[in-house]
C-alpha cells in the first residue's frame, strides 16, 4: 500500500476514527495492531522477518541492561547486532557476495553458479538500523532498556516511518509511546498541520517527482542515443525526483504521525540551498546521516585522531552508506564519490579561505551563496548518475556521452520535444519545480515550513492554497499519458 494510492487515503481515515474514540490506554494496542496490518498488505510473509527483528533486539535490550559487567554487556551487544544483520545479509546482500566470491574463485577456475531469488522485504534496511540504534542507546546508558513488548513492538513498527523512515531514535520514539495516553489527541492545530504537511508531501511526490521522473526514466532508459542536452536534462530531472519522492514520503509520514500526536524528527532541510558538501549532509536524509555520525564515525573515532584517521572514518561511513542504498557496486561508488567530496573540501578548506580573503569576496551577499549552491548541486548531481544508473557500467556510458555526445541546437530548433516527451509537460515541470523552490526558500530565510507559513496566513489564502496544492494532485497526475503514481524510490532500500 504506497502513500500516495487512494487505498493508504482509505486506510489512514478507517484507523483514525478508533483512534480517536478508543480510551488513552488502548491507544498504543491500536496502532500496533495497525501498524502490523499496514506491513503485511505488502507480503504477509514479511511480519514474521519483523517479528524476528522486534524479539531478537527486545532481548538484548534487555540482557544489556540486565547485567553491570561492561564485558558481558558488549558480548550481548555485539550478538544483538550480528543476529540483527544477518537477516539483512541474507535477504539485500547474498548475491553481491556471491559475485564478489566468484571474482576471486575465477583465479582457480572456479565459481559458485547459485544466485537466491529472495525478493527484499520492504523497509528492512530502515527497521533494522533503528533496531540496532536502539541496542546501542541501552549499551551506553542513553536510555533504559524498554520492558513492554508493545511499547517496543510500536517502536520498530510504527506504520508512518516503518518501511522508508525517517530512522527514529529511541529517546525520541519510545518516549512518545510511553506518554501518548497523555496526549490531546484531538488537538485541532497539531491536526491541521499534520494534515498541511501531509499534503505538501503529496504534492512534492505526485506532482514534482513522478512528472520529473517521466523525464529522468525516459533518459536514462535511451541515453545511448542522446546527446549531451538530454542527459543533462535527465540528471537534473533525476535530482529533483530523488529530492521530492524521498523528501514528499518524509512530509507524509511525519504529517501523519503528527495527527496521530507524534513528532518524527525532520529528515530533509532544503538540501540543494547547501553551500558545502558537508552542509548538504547536515540537511540530506537527517535522519540516516545523524546514525552513520553517532552509530559509526565517532564509534570510529571522528575527528579525534587527526587529520588522516578523519579522512578515512568519513570514507568509511560513505561507502557504507552506499552500500546501505543497495546491493549493486554503483551505488559504493556514488557513496565513494561523497566521501572523496567531503575529503577534499576539508582538505582545501584552508586554502580556498585565503583565496578568498585575498580577493576581497563577500561571502555574506546572494550571489556567492547562489555559486556554492549552484556548484554543490552540480556535484550532487554528477554523483546521482552512479545512483540511477543500473550498474557502473552503465554510469561510466552515461557520462562519457554526456561529455562527447553534444547537440546544443536541439534546445532552438525543436529538437528537445522529438524523444517522447510533450512541451506540455516541460511547462508543467517548471511550474512545479519554481513551486517548490519557492517554498524551500521561504523556509530557508524564515525557519518556518509551508504548514507554520499557511496557518499564519487569513483564512481565505489558507483555502486558496489548500485547494491549489489539491487540484495540482489531481490534474497534474491527470493530465499527460504515462504519468501516474509511482512506488517510492526509497522503498526499494
Amino acid at each position: 500500500m504506497m502513500f500516495n494510492s487512494f487505498s493508504f487515503i482509505c486506510f489512514f481515515i478507517v484507523i483514525l476514527v478508533p483512534y480517536f474514540l478508543v480510551k488513552p490506554k488502548f491507544r498504543r494496542v491500536w496502532l500496533l495492531v495497525v501498524s502490523v496490518l499496514f506491513y503485511s498488505f505488502w507480503n504477509p510473509l514479511y511480519v514474521l522477518l519483523l517479528l524476528y527483528c522486534i524479539l531478537v533486539t527486545y532481548g538484548t535490550g534487555l540482557l544489556i541492561g540486565k547485567f553491570q559487567s561492561s564485558a558481558k554487556k558488549k558480548l550481548f551487544l555485539v550478538l544483538g547486532i550480528v543476529l540483527d544483520l544477518i537477516v539483512l545479509f541474507v535477504f539485500k546482500y547474498q548475491n553481491m557476495m556471491i559475485e564478489l566470491v566468484n571474482s576471486v574463485l575465477t583465479h582457480v577456475k572456479f565459481s559458485i553458479d547459485y544466485r537466491f531469488e529472495l525478493m527484499l522485504p520492504i523497509g528492512i534496511s530502515f527497521y533494522t538500523f533503528q533496531t540496532i540504534g536502539y541496542m546501542v542507546d541501552v549499551y551506553r546508558g542513553n536510555i533504559k532498556a524498554s520492558k513492554s513488548i508493545i511499547e517496543y513492538s510500536l517502536f520498530v513498527s510504527f506504520f508512518p516511518q516503518l518501511v522508508a523512515g525517517p530512522i527514529e531514535r529511541s529517546g525520541n520514539l519510545i518516549g512518545q509511546i510511553k506518554n501518548i495516553e497523555n496526549v490531546e489527541i484531538r488537538n485541532i492545530p497539531r491536526i491541521k498541520q499534520g494534515l498541511y504537511t501531509m499534503l505538501w508531501g503529496f504534492f512534492m511526490k505526485v506532482v514534482v517527482a513522478d512528472r520529473a521522473a517521466l523525464f529522468a526514466d525516459t533518459v536514462f532508459k535511451n541515453y545511448k542515443i542522446l546527446g549531451s542536452v538530454e542527459l543533462i536534462i535527465g540528471i537534473l530531472c533525476f535530482s529533483i525526483q530523488i529530492y521530492c519522492d524521498f523528501g514528499g514520503y518524509s512530509a507524509i509520514a511525519i504529517g501523519a504521525a503528527k495527527i496521530m500526536g507524534f513528532n518524527l524528527m525532520e529528515n530533509f532541510n532544503t538540501p540543494y540551498f547547501s553551500g558545502s558538501i558537508k552542509e548538504f549532509w547536515n540537511r540530506w536524509h537527517i535522519s540516516l546521516s545523524t546514525w552513520f555520525r553517532d552509530y559509526l564515525y565517532i564509534p570510529l573515532g571522528g575527528n579525534r585522531k587527526g587529520k588522516l584517521m578523519k579522512y578515512r572514518n568519513l570514507m568509511i561511513i560513505f561507502l557504507v552508506s552506499g552500500l546501505w542504498h543497495g546491493a549493486e557496486w554503483s551505488f559504493v561508488v556514488w557513496g565513494g564519490l561523497h566521501g572523496l567530496y567531503m575529503v577534499i573540501e576539508d582538505m582545501t578548506s584552508s586554502i580556498r579561505e585565503r583565496i578568498i580573503k585575498k580577493a576581497n569576496i563577500t561571502t555574506s551577499c546572494f550571489s556567492w551563496k547562489l555559486l556554492q549552491a549552484l556548484f554543490v548541486f552540480v556535484l550532487t548531481s554528477f554523483a546521482w548518475i552512479f545512483f540511477r544508473a543500473s550498474n557502473i557500467r552503465e554510469a561510466l556510458e552515461y557520462i562519457y556521452r554526456l561529455f562527447t555526445a553534444s547537440d546544443p541546437w536541439i534546445l532552438f530548433d525543436g529538437g528537445i520535444y522529438t524523444f517522447g516527451i510533450p512541451a506540455l509537460e516541460y511547462s508543467l515541470l517548471f511550474v512545479s519545480v519554481l513551486v517548490l523552490i519557492t517554498v524551500d526558500y521561504l523556509y530557508l530565510k524564515t525557519g518556518k515550513k509551508l504548514d507554520a507559513l499557511i496557518q499564519n496566513q487569513n483564512m481565505w489564502f489558507r483555502w486558496a492554497v489548500v485547494i491549489l496544492l489539491l487540484c495540482g494532485c489531481i490534474f497534474f497526475n491527470c493530465s499527460a499519458d504515462g504519468v501516474s503514481a509511482n512506488q517510492f524510490i526509497y522503498f526499494q532500500f
